[in-house]
């Protein structure tokens, strides 16, 4: 590990990036609780729960080779202020349909809550593409990694903040309050990226007369092709694909812990708080020469993690076994961020972002839905214990058969 990262936080813009990363973050966590802790209530079905997330997975992954190409050949600055203004509508509409007047009862809402999340999904479609092309016109090769770990700690600070916020809020005032406090948040990050002095450059051109769809799928030929960057990201989605449980944590603080809306709230917040300790520790201390290793060892972990959660009956456990589990995942965000960062094509960083987005979504909303739909099929415990073995399966696979990841140098890559 090196021991001198780059300051990169000393850049007023990065910093206002960041701040409008950490509110929009911020925003989406109360948004993300209140609408499952709504389903859930109304429903009382985990295959309900899991549709939330493939309501925003599929135009999330629809959009992305196209949002990719749409920021290589734009301002991504204004691309990534488009991000915040769909996340602004998709928060009003769930502030008006939680209102009398508008005349939705409330066990009528559970299509209008879909129908946000499919607007936040087309919103967050565009939002790693233009994030990743951001950054790096604002500072030095060097100080890429670092940035990571700061981007990933504004995002886990949100996280732990966010739930615990929302919970508190829907167990005080109901639905209304949270989805208010989202429009303010989500304003704020208006401002914050408004504030940025920079103006990106659009990507350099590519080859003439290359055809739209040959541009959209150029960053999936060239992730495919790269022995490191493929299986970073792959081993990145099937762990949290199948190691996942932030679907179904209501119905852990329903029917298992039995600790309600406030409690889930904790459950939430408890993997961002060992992920916000985990990104601190990549700030101060960035991993180098052995950051294949730790990615492969990391992960292990998580698994082990996610096997023990499910079979907890107690409370100080579970919260303890999830912040474990946020910490090990936070380092390999900041290690796969850096990652793509590094190994992108100046000519193409959105589009390799923006596969680099389908990965995650996958893993996050699509892994969402699978989470559900196990635990309707197997049981909650058995589903969750399943996809923690199948995660470590998943790493024992890349330690064997991509090499060069396990070797992998951050220091060295790309140079």
């Amino acid at each position: 590990m090196s021991p001198r990262p780059p300051a990169a936080f000393d850049s007023p813009d990065f910093r206002r990036l960041t701040a409008a990363r950490f509110l929009m973050t911020f925003a989406l966590q109360i948004q993300t609780l209140v609408m499952a802790w709504q389903v859930y209530s109304i429903k009382h079905d985990p295959w309900f729960l899991g549709l939330i997330g493939l309501f925003e997975a599929v135009p999330a992954i629809s959009l992305a080779l196209f949002s990719g190409d749409v920021v290589d050949r734009s301002n991504p600055l204004a691309v990534y202020k488009g991000v915040i203004l769909g996340c602004f509508a998709s928060a009003m509409l769930l502030f008006a349909v939680s209102t009398p007047s508008f005349g939705v009862a409330p066990g009528d809402r559970v299509p209008w809550i879909y129908l946000a999340a499919f607007l936040t999904g087309c919103a967050r479609g565009f939002n790693q593409p233009a994030m990743y092309s951001i950054v790096p016109q604002m500072l030095p090769r060097e100080a890429l990694a670092v940035s990571s770990a700061w981007i990933t700690a504004a995002f886990q600070t949100a996280s732990v903040v966010g739930p615990g916020v929302g919970g508190i809020l829907f167990a005080w005032k109901g639905e209304r309050l949270p989805y208010g406090v989202d429009l303010v948040l989500l304003a704020s990050a208006l401002i914050a990226a408004s504030l940025i002095q920079l103006t990106p450059k659009p990507a350099p051109s590519g080859p003439p007369g290359e055809t739209a769809f040959r541009r959209a799928t150029s960053g999936l030929r060239f992730v495919f092709g790269d022995s490191i960057l493929l299986p970073a990201l792959a081993l990145d989605m099937f762990a949290v694909l199948f190691g996942g449980v932030e679907a179904i944590l209501p119905i852990f603080a329903g029917d298992i812990l039995k600790i309600g809306a406030a409690g889930l709230g904790l459950l939430q917040a408890a993997p961002s708080i060992g992920a916000l300790i985990g990104s601190g520790l990549m700030i101060r201390r960035p991993a180098g020469k052995r950051a294949g290793r730790v990615l492969l060892a990391v992960v292990t972990g998580f698994g082990f993690c996610i096997i023990g959660f499910a079979l907890s009956k107690t409370v100080w456990l579970s919260l303890v076994l999830l912040g474990l589990a946020g910490a090990l995942d936070s380092v390999s965000m900041v290690i796969r961020g850096a990652i793509v960062q590094i190994s992108s094509p100046d000519h193409m960083r959105g589009r390799v972002a923006a596969v680099n987005s389908i990965f995650i979504g996958t893993s996050n909303e699509i892994g969402a839905f699978e989470s559900g739909a196990a635990a309707k099929l197997l049981g909650t415990v058995p589903s969750v214990v399943a996809g923690g073995c199948l995660t470590l399966v998943t790493v024992a696979g890349a330690a064997l058969f991509a090499p060069k990841l396990r070797e992998m140098d951050l220091d060295r890559l790309g140079r």
